[in-house]
């Protein structure tokens, strides 16, 4: 079985109107979600084979954040810049070239893209994830290659508002 965890960005800024949304940093809200969100990925003791994030700024400070909470050093964490404001075609096209060696995937980026493959690929349900959400992806295939539209299950569904301590 492979897995795949999707996980959208931490809560961002939009302080600066002129800055291009590639560059957006997380907010005070985003600084404290994402090391807590990583925090309670970490303790339900699942293997992570590879981070893989959109290189925007608030997508890889997520992703350095979760990551810290596994001991996975940030130059570690794989860049894709096609996951920048992906569309559902090219999420499957960057999950079906994922390497065949690993099992497990955690990948961070963005709405609505990240929305929209969750729903294709387990066949709808969560709607909108909020931001910071994580939703584990059980796959029922073996192979990167081989996943496509509802090919997966969702195992669990986690985001700061779940979590007292995050309200």
């Amino acid at each position: 079985m492979l897995t795949l965890y999707l996980i959208r960005h931490a809560k961002s800024s939009w302080s600066d109107p002129l800055q291009a949304d590639f560059h957006r940093e997380l907010n005070g809200r985003g600084l404290r979600d994402a090391p807590a969100m990583g925090k309670h990925f970490a303790v339900r003791g699942e293997q992570v084979d590879l981070f893989v994030s959109s290189p925007a700024v608030r997508a890889l400070t997520t992703a350095q954040a979760v990551a810290r909470a596994f001991a996975v050093p940030p130059g570690e964490i794989v860049m894709e810049p096609k996951l920048y404001l992906a569309s559902v075609t090219t999420w499957i096209e960057v999950v079906n070239a994922l390497p065949a060696s690993v099992r497990s995937v955690a990948l961070f980026a963005h709405n609505p893209g990240i929305s929209e493959f969750c729903e294709l690929l387990t066949d709808g349900g969560l709607g909108e994830l909020p931001t910071c959400a994580m939703v584990r992806v059980d796959l029922g295939t073996g192979s990167w290659a081989a996943v496509s539209r509802g090919a997966g299950t969702v195992a669990w569904y986690d985001f700061p508002k779940q979590h007292a301590e995050l309200q």
